[in-house]
């Protein structure tokens, strides 16, 4: 996996070869953004039992279960994680009259089925997503989008929610700017998506986190895109801290506020945001100029810092959430079900007809 923190100044790979080591690179955020540690994590669930000498199917499934706890753990906001380890534990456990060398193999095979299974599901939701912007080729004013935190090919196996949305309006040649909030504390817009948008060649402006109202006031901006770690299902938004803020605003300006998630980071078990539990992390991330603080101190050393890594924005202030299956609009308590209920009915026929002699 990509080591993100060192992005932009180096391009670095980092290899895992335990589960402990996969949780590490999670909770480190060496890989981030929900369906990336979700494709990780399930990853981490081969890594468990890949080399272990496990009796029976038993033994396996205690050796995933354990697995899963240490990876869920490391992240606990974003559902995409818990998601991906409970989806491998329930395809060991509908196994029957398998050998545990085949069970590994099950396990592998379906971590690559949820990495390859991202990638289309992303190329389907940004062509929903793209469908709401406005503007096309020979438009003569761009259309300007905000977009906050990064949500492209690093936050994903490959191309990405919300970020893939602006991918697909370029693969369009729709004339369109993208303005990247920095989105502090972590700096994940200013190190990773304005590094992927110029390798991409799409035109961008980076600005500081709090100048997007003043923006949106001077009628700067048309639309607002991001994407979510996890969404309940009367529709909150969990997503990086910030997006709350920006979502108010956006809505006091009458800028319209699309959340792109795929179907997986639809939590129907939780009814509102005020129930997800929202991560903390260290104050280095705040303190210092940089998000370890190695490149100096910003603050008072020893000042005590809050750092909620995510905020939940209501679903209020939301006008869609893009999935790869529909675009949802409220009410959210009757949208997103359908959507999940299509994603389901979809990965069944798929996975039927790969079942099927050619």
């Amino acid at each position: 996996m990509v080591d993100q923190p060192k992005l932009p100044n180096s391009f670095e790979i980092v290899t895992c070869d335990t589960v402990e080591e996969v949780a590490k690179c999670i909770k480190t955020m060496v890989v981030r953004g929900a369906p990336a540690i979700g494709a990780a994590g399930s990853y981490g669930m081969y890594l468990a039992v890949r080399d272990a000498d496990l009796a029976d199917q038993k033994a396996f499934i205690a050796a995933l279960e354990s697995a899963k706890l240490l990876l869920d753990a490391a992240r606990p906001t974003a559902v995409n994680l818990s998601w991906a380890t409970a989806r491998i534990v329930a395809t060991m456990k509908a196994a029957e009259n398998m050998s545990v060398a085949d069970l590994k193999k099950l396990v592998l095979s379906e971590a690559e089925l949820i990495c390859d299974e991202d990638v289309q599901i992303n190329k389907r939701l940004g062509k929903f997503g793209a469908d709401l912007i406005p503007g096309g080729p020979s438009a003569e004013k761009p259309t300007n989008l905000l977009h906050h935190c990064n949500t492209g090919r690093l936050a994903t196996v490959d191309y990405g929610t919300a970020l893939g949305i602006i991918y697909t309006l370029q693969e369009q040649k729709k004339n369109i700017h993208v303005y990247v909030d920095e989105t502090r504390p972590r700096l994940q817009g200013a190190r990773l998506t304005a590094w992927e948008l110029q390798q991409a060649g799409i035109p961008q402006h980076l600005i500081c986190d709090s100048s997007s109202g003043f923006l949106m006031r001077k009628g700067l901006i048309d639309v607002c895109v991001f994407g979510a770690d996890r969404v309940t299902a009367n529709g909150d938004v969990a997503n990086k801290i910030g997006t709350y803020n920006l979502s108010v605003v956006a809505k006091e300006n009458n800028v319209k506020v699309y959340c792109a998630c795929p179907t997986s980071t639809i939590d129907l078990t939780l009814k509102t945001g005020d129930e997800i539990e929202i991560e903390q992390r260290g104050g280095d991330e705040v303190t210092g100029l940089t998000i370890d603080a190695t490149g100096g101190q910003i603050a008072p050393k020893g000042v005590p810092v809050c750092n909620f890594a995510f905020d939940v924005t209501p679903a209020k202030f939301i006008t869609a959430i893009v999935t790869e299956e529909m675009v949802c609009y409220p009410p959210f308590e009757k949208s997103l079900p359908e959507a999940v209920a299509k994603a389901q009915e979809r990965l069944k026929r798929d996975r039927k007809r790969a079942r099927s002699p050619a």
